[in-house]
């Protein structure tokens, strides 16, 4: 069976949202990054990924989680997830293997899109 991974851009309250589907894994990591890159070139600081229709995340996906919080930070912006606790199935794999791996908390995770959006920070504060 094949998957099909998508990233959609939408804008909440000052915030890009790139929403993921799919396989986060060595095949598909690179759009994914060509998507954050692209969102930071038209100017966004403060960036939402919302990663709850992600139901796999390999070493690969994890890489390109770590390259996106570099480089947001790097242009004084914001970065947020979207885990939920209980995610497509089960619960979220990416929060298991950011757990797992001990990075989970490099991130600034939220359950929902409504309380990701719902304050915007100030990014010079961050």
């Amino acid at each position: 069976m094949v998957v099909a991974f998508t990233v959609t851009e939408d804008e909440r309250g000052g915030w890009a949202v790139l929403r993921v589907s799919g396989e986060l894994d060595l095949v598909t990591s690179p759009v994914l990054r060509q998507r954050v890159h692209d969102a930071v070139a038209e100017g966004h600081r403060l960036l939402v990924l919302d990663l709850s229709e992600v139901f796999f995340c390999d070493s690969s996906g994890v890489g390109v989680l770590i390259a996106t919080r570099r480089l947001i930070r790097s242009c004084r912006g914001r970065l947020r997830l979207i885990l939920p606790a209980r995610g497509a199935d089960d619960g979220s794999h990416v929060n298991r293997v950011l757990g797992a791996l001990g990075v989970r908390r490099l991130f600034d995770i939220h359950p929902t899109l409504k309380t990701a959006t719902e304050e915007e920070p100030n990014p010079l504060t961050a």
